[in-house]
């Protein structure tokens, strides 16, 4: 008997098919072990060595694997064909090696695709683990481990409220930051652009004045009002013929299918997926057997992929639309080993696939792949120029139409920026001498833009650009930063934390060397030949140690107040920047004599005066002076405005007595007055006695806004003033709307499709769309379609099967809840400082 070891159960069921009997397939369940977060689990001392500890839940799979290996002659490995799937597949053999179980006979397999022909193919050709690549997987390992591990205490020690620092974290962090800075610095530039209006052939188009007086005018060559409207009166006053015409034929060619950080940048502008949403998908679409394998930076197809793709082409359009050669690609990847196929589907005979989020991916990932194959694009751009009789203006207009789609009529690569569509225009047929109808002169006023903040998909590109991390990590490191909340993500673009600030100035003052970005990608190559057999990962690994060890004793040697001051020193152009009036940028706006430095507290970094505690000014790291508090304001009946570590809040009384509110979102602190202070205070508010039940209704703020309450069940208000104005009927009505959007599953939606009487209950079977993704039911029972299915596709048989199936099983279990709190039993909370009444 051959055991055969995947990662995923989804996985090890379809190859299970696929292989027939003589085989047993089981799942890993991803890593099975890992070094334990504790001091002491990499040696430097000890030639790095590494003490790995199985994680304790995976210890059902590792019994199943353990005692079916005990039974097999021949142990096979394979999962993905990539550093971390040779990981996985070493520590399993590492397992079974250690409880001698391991098969007289191992190898390793891979494949691009969870396909029949792609599987059974690689069977017939398996090889040995590749040392190289699981090398390069412990060297990037104890790098990390060792980076994390000993930056990590060094910054809870000297910079209270940081959480973790980590070798590529860091670095996509201080990316995040520098933009923050560059935006802060940005001084906007005033300028004009003077642009005609003209129709020639009833067809209508623009012309922008690039020339005036003998000068060329740029961009920015017209910085004011006054400048501006004597362009325009010229452009006004003058007659213009066309004096010349220029057109350029154009071709665009398609771009090449996927690679994971292009598939991650395209997901984020066209479907507005995260990075992390995008790979969840794709290896779930890449396990159901719809996609090849989803961690790659190669940019090539197989051949009989191209081959399909171009008859599949010829079909949906014609033979125009297919190239007269296929086109073939080449990688910019450093390290061949781990430069797979592109992601492609693995049928392109199959232009939908999954549903819901999954068919929206593999949409992109179709459209992508087929476009790849397919003719270039010929467009043509025109550009005409205008000038005025005694010729002292020039202007210009450009234009472009497509005289052949090729691949755009399919797929067009999206922008991380809004492109200048002037180009986009048509131009009517015109000949030199032509003089046509001037319809509008017009200035426009506008300003130079800061650089715009990183979306992920932008953040992404810079990443692979400086060579840093690897695309197959960029998920995982991106969630982290968010995570750690050293960066929040607003209208999809990324905003540092206060903390997320402090922790990049603290690494580029004290670790400048390990957040750079040529050290980084330096390591990174390093990392790539280790994989590639050129480098030792020892060597690598004493390389770095020798250097960053006795960096990190020296600082871990420094007190707290020689941090901070160093940060301060470090900071003061961004803290303190010059005034335009040329005062102390340091000076106490309070008292008028004091400094204004940077200090350490406990829940992190802010600014006070020197003469603390007779000035109690002070202001949080990285807000302006507009941010400062003079102490908190007395608004009457011995209630308090401050500000906490989550913002401001209400204060009333001492000691046990105290009470405490957070200031909604809603509520505008110029608008808070005593008696909205002292109605927040009282919360919860009880709107009485549910006309059924006789338990009371109240209404109160929470972590996640206004709500109603009653025996446990919630209802969501949509503003503050709600919580206050809510009467009984409102309420009764609110509470039994929400608990009807929650318990009835589908209740009030249609159907997506009607399958018929169950062959043997008699029950009608509907697919419905559901919470998690579509789903089959017969009004008793639910049961969740496979991720690549089509709901509109599932036949009565399928249906019924599936409906069975989940009956075998039984009622889900309920045990180890916890009881719920009775109501009318939980006193008044005592919120922290800035922490929300509930």
């Amino acid at each position: 008997m051959k055991l055969v070891v995947v990662e995923s159960p989804a996985k090890a069921k379809t190859i299970e098919k696929y292989l027939g009997p003589g085989h047993r397939v089981l799942a890993s369940y991803g890593h099975v072990r890992d070094l334990p977060p504790k001091d002491g689990s990499v040696n430097p001392d000890d030639g790095f060595a590494m003490d790995w500890e199985t994680y304790p839940d995976k210890a059902k799979q590792l019994k199943a694997i353990t005692d079916e290996a005990k039974k097999a002659d021949t142990l096979i490995l394979a999962t993905d064909p990539d550093r971390e799937g040779e990981a996985i597949s070493w520590h399993v053999q590492e397992v079974l090696r250690k409880k001698k179980a391991l098969p007289q006979h191992v190898e390793r397999v891979t494949f691009n695709a969870i396909t029949k022909t792609s599987v059974l193919a690689a069977m017939a050709k398996p090889r040995q683990l590749d040392e190289d690549l699981i090398d390069a997987y412990r060297a990037r390992r104890a790098l990390d481990y060792l980076v994390g591990f000993t930056l990590s205490p060094i910054l809870w020690r000297k910079l209270p409220g940081a959480k973790s620092a980590g070798r590529v974290q860091s670095v996509a962090l201080r990316l995040i930051v520098d933009r923050e800075r560059e935006i802060e610095l940005f001084r906007a530039q005033e300028y004009w652009s003077v642009s005609a209006t003209f129709e020639s052939d009833g067809t209508p188009f623009a012309a922008r004045l690039v020339a005036l007086d003998g000068r060329r005018v740029d961009r920015l060559s017209i910085g004011d009002k006054g400048s501006a409207d004597a362009a325009k009166a010229v452009v006004e006053a003058g007659r213009f013929t066309v004096t010349s015409i220029e057109t350029k034929p154009l071709t665009r060619n398609p771009p090449p299918p996927f690679t994971t950080s292009t598939l991650q940048q395209e997901a984020a502008r066209k479907l507005g997926f995260s990075a992390s949403h995008t790979m969840r998908l794709a290896q779930s679409l890449y396990e159901d057997g719809l996609i090849t394998y989803m961690r790659t930076d190669g940019v090539q197809m197989a051949d009989e992929a191209i081959s399909a793709a171009r008859r599949v082409i010829a079909d949906r359009y014609d033979a125009g639309y297919v190239p007269d050669k296929p086109r073939f690609y080449s990688t910019k990847a450093k390290n061949a080993q781990e430069a797979h196929e592109a992601i492609r589907p693995t049928d392109f005979h199959l232009g939908s696939g999954g549903s819901g989020d999954h068919a929206r991916l593999y949409g992109l990932i179709f459209n992508r792949g087929l476009a790849s194959q397919m003719a270039s694009a010929r467009l043509e751009r025109t550009t005409v120029e205008l000038s005025d009789g005694p010729g002292r203006a020039t202007l210009r207009a450009t234009g472009q139409v497509t005289l052949f789609p090729g691949f755009l009529a399919l797929y067009e690569e999206g922008r991380d920026e809004k492109a200048d569509d002037e180009d986009a225009a048509r131009m009517p047929a015109m000949r030199s001498g032509d003089a046509p109808a001037k319809t509008g002169v017009e200035a426009v006023q506008s300003f130079t833009q800061p650089p715009p903040r990183y979306s992920e998909a932008s953040l992404v590109k810079r990443l692979e650009e400086l060579g840093i991390g690897r695309p197959s990590t960029y998920a995982a490191t991106l969630q982290t930063l968010k995570d750690r909340e050293y960066v929040v993500l607003e209208k999809n673009r990324f905003i540092p934390e206060e903390s997320g600030r402090l922790v990049t100035a603290f690494l580029e003052r004290f670790f400048e060397k390990y957040v750079s970005f040529d050290y980084t990608a330096e390591l990174e190559e390093g990392l790539d030949d280790v994989s590639g057999g050129r480098l030792g990962w020892q060597q690598l690994l004493e390389a770095f140690w020798k250097d960053f060890k006795p960096l990190a004793g020296e600082v871990m040697e420094q007190k707290p107040s020689e941090v901070t001051a160093a940060l301060d020193e470090f900071l003061a152009p961004y803290l303190f920047p010059d005034k335009d009036d040329g005062t102390d940028p340091r000076l106490c706006p309070l008292c008028g004599t004091g400094q204004l430095g940077l200090r350490g507290g406990k829940y992190g970094a802010f600014v006070a005066c020197s003469n603390y505690p007779d000035c109690k000014y002070t202001r949080r790291f990285g807000q302006g002076e507009e941010a400062a508090s003079e102490g908190p304001a007395e608004l009457g009946n011995g209630i308090s405005l401050k500000s906490g570590r989550f913002g401001p809040y209400l204060e009333r009384g001492e000691g046990k007595e105290i009470e405490r509110a957070s200031i909604p979102k809603d509520v505008p602190q110029d608008e808070l007055t005593l008696e909205v202070a002292e109605k927040l205070l009282s919360l919860p508010r009880d709107i009485g006695a549910h006309p059924e039940t006789g338990q009371m209704i109240s209404a109160s703020i929470g972590r996640y806004g206004p709500y109603l309450v009653h025996e446990g069940k919630y209802a969501r208000l949509s503003s503050t003033a709600e919580v206050f104005d809510t009467g009984m009927n409102a309420a009764v009505v609110k509470l039994a709307e929400a608990a009807g959007a929650k318990g009835q599953r589908g209740g009030g939606r249609e159907p997506l499709a009607v399958l018929g009487a169950h062959p043997v209950s008699g029950k009608e079977l509907k697919v419905m769309e559901g919470r998690y993704g579509p789903y089959v039911s017969d009004g008793e029972t639910h049961a969740t379609l496979p991720k690549s299915a089509d709901p509109k596709a599932v036949t009565l048989d399928e249906g019924a099967g599936l409906i069975d199936a989940k009956a075998a099983k039984g009622p889900v279990k309920k045990g180890g809840r916890k009881p719920a709190r009775k109501s009318g039993t939980t006193g008044r909370k005592k919120a922290g400082a800035g922490a929300t009444k509930s």
